[in-house]
């Protein structure tokens, strides 16, 4: 067994790391192998290494077998700022080719659940003429969408499902992240998600004070998945 998913989100700052690193430590529990790609990552940090990324350090924690981190995280901008803007301000090529390259070493390790992380939301620009979408359109990966739970969830859900399903991929299930703790009404805004969103929830992720994969995964059901 080999499956590859892309992780997206309905917006930025949503939560796609904390999900992707609780279905990685599912999979890891369940005695599965795994690893994961976020190809690219703005806002990172210098360290004797080199830059390192949080998200894409959360995401390494979760490979097993281990990976090296320039496996999990090929392009490292230093500036928080859209990747493409961060890429030309730093003199560094991106393009869905050169991703697409860094994704399929990762697959040539054929770990039971790998994931691709996007950054930010569906249509996240890498340079003037493509997008992190069409990264998932040429890797050929059906896709898992986070939705942040907060005022305007619903109509950024529809609008990215309705995106992904024009990209000819297959939107194969969806993660509920509370990311507002005071939003309003957040049980009728699942319940209108579930009648309207084309693909089943994979969980419901509560509100967490500190971000622990085991909490997360607990929250998720790996089976439709697998």
């Amino acid at each position: 067994m080999s499956k590859r998913y892309f992780v997206t989100g309905t917006d930025t700052e949503i939560g796609k790391t904390t999900i992707a690193a609780g279905l990685l430590h599912a999979a890891r529990q369940a005695g599965l192998t795994t690893a994961a790609v976020k190809p690219v990552a703005a806002g990172c940090e210098r360290t004797a290494e080199g830059l390192r990324n949080d998200d894409a350090l959360a995401l390494q924690a979760e490979c097993h077998p281990p990976l090296a981190y320039e496996l999990v995280n090929p392009i490292t901008l230093e500036s928080a700022i859209a990747p493409h803007i961060a890429a030309r301000e730093e003199n560094v090529g991106l393009s869905v080719e050169l991703l697409a390259g860094a994704c399929l070493q990762v697959f040539d390790r054929n770990a039971d659940l790998t994931l691709v992380e996007g950054a930010g939301g569906w249509k996240v620009p890498l340079n003037e003429e493509q997008t992190l979408a069409e990264l998932a359109v040429d890797l050929k990966l059906p896709v898992i969408m986070v939705v942040g739970l907060r005022l305007g969830c619903i109509n950024h859900a529809l609008l990215t499902a309705e995106s992904i399903a024009a990209s000819g991929l297959r939107l194969v299930g969806w993660v509920a992240n509370q990311v507002d703790p005071n939003m309003s009404r957040p049980r009728e805004n699942l319940e209108t998600l579930r009648k309207l969103l084309p693909a089943p929830c994979l969980g419901e992720v509560p509100w967490l004070e500190q971000v622990d994969s085991r909490w997360v995964a607990e929250c998720l059901d790996l089976t439709p998945l697998l």
